[in-house]
């Protein structure tokens, strides 16, 4: 397994930061949030037109790129860094995931090149009223309904939900004999009986839905009944995806601190030579980097097909979440109480970094899956 990026995947990097530096400085960010659906088409088509950043992971057998995990976690990375506002995360990592790991090859051909041309955007609907992320909170209930289906229920803190045009859903398809079996259903963001409703969230970055079903047509995704593993299998993809995400901001966070704590002055030093600044600064690196080293080894990990991925995914998503909100606590703590006004630009990566905190699942969550997996 590789421990370090290559020469390629550096300079990758580096284009990349240079681009969503000058397309995402933090006044676009302030704009976009302040819109109802947190981002702009014109500027979605823009960026993929441009760097065709949809298709990294998408094989190219569907009109992606066939790159691996460690260059699509670049990209997030970076957007988490510049804390871009689009519907990046929720089409290509969690709706993109789940009808790779659950599609059929006829599927995939239908669904995934407009994903990859940026033209659909997509989401995951799986989470619901209940706030749990794994199987056993799903509810929405699928009914047999002609040659189709018909979903009746809700699904709750949707990302992007209110503007996808595609939606995946997970829910429970009712057989002939009465079974529930885990399913995934494609649904349009426009369709008949679908509700859409935005929540207020913390992080105004990035949006969220209540989505409504009351005898919404269905199509069935993969296989009836079989939903469970490919799942399991996105949302371990998406844990290890959100982590590399969340390094991103963190290091931002940490940057930006140093930056601040160089220019202050205060009795006629920088506040940076201070020893108990020294101290806060040099245990913001080491976790920041710490919490980049189980990113991207989760991120390799998946890449080599390693079997204890899952354990590991949730050590990331665990360290990640821990890390970046305290890195944001040091970094407001750091600013002073310019730190908690609104002019000052820390509070939009605390919030993200709060939001991201229990976005499928805290660290606690993690932890505890991490010792079961161990366990088995």
């Amino acid at each position: 397994m590789k421990f370090s990026f290559s020469s390629e995947q550096e300079e990758f990097r580096t284009n990349l930061r240079r681009f969503l530096t000058d397309r995402s400085p933090t006044k676009e960010v302030r704009r976009l949030m302040e819109t109802e659906a947190g981002w702009e088409r014109e500027g979605w088509r823009a960026i993929n037109a441009e760097l065709g950043l949809t298709a990294v992971r998408i094989p190219e057998a569907y009109g992606g790129h066939g790159f691996g995990f460690g260059e699509h976690c670049i990209v997030l990375e970076e957007m988490g860094r510049s804390l871009l506002c689009a519907p990046y995360f929720a089409t290509t990592v969690l709706a993109a995931g789940a009808i790779l790991n659950a599609g059929t090859d006829a599927e995939k051909q239908a669904l995934l090149p407009g994903i990859a041309s940026g033209e659909t955007i997509a989401t995951l609907a799986s989470c619901e009223d209940n706030g749990r992320w794994d199987a056993a909170g799903t509810t929405l209930v699928a009914t047999p309904s002609g040659g189709g289906y018909r979903l009746n229920g809700h699904k709750s803190f949707v990302i992007d939900g209110q503007t996808a045009d595609l939606i995946v859903v997970l829910a429970r398809a009712l057989g002939s004999s009465g079974d529930a079996g885990l399913s995934f259903f494609t649904v349009a963001g426009n369709a008949a009986g679908l509700t859409r409703s935005p929540l207020n969230a913390m992080d105004p970055t990035r949006k969220l839905a209540r989505l409504t079903f009351d005898g919404v047509e269905a199509t069935l995704l993969g296989e009836a009944g079989g939903a469970a593993a490919p799942f399991a299998r996105t949302m371990i993809e998406a844990a290890v995806c959100l982590s590399n995400e969340m390094v991103g901001g963190a290091e931002r966070l940490r940057e930006d601190a140093l930056a601040y704590a160089m220019l202050r002055v205060q009795f006629g030093r920088q506040i940076a030579s201070f020893q108990s600044m020294k101290h806060k600064q040099a245990d913001m690196l080491l976790e920041v980097e710490l919490a980049k080293s189980a990113a991207y080894f989760a991120a390799a990990a998946l890449d080599d097909g390693d079997d204890d991925i899952a354990m590991t995914a949730s050590l990331a998503k665990a360290c990640a979440s821990d890390t970046y909100i305290q890195t944001a606590v040091h970094a407001v703590q750091i600013h002073g109480g310019i730190g908690f006004t609104w002019d000052n630009d820390t509070h939009l990566w605390f919030k993200r970094a709060k939001s991201s905190e229990v976005l499928l699942g805290d660290a606690h969550h993690h932890r505890e899956l991490m010792m079961r997996n161990w366990a088995a």
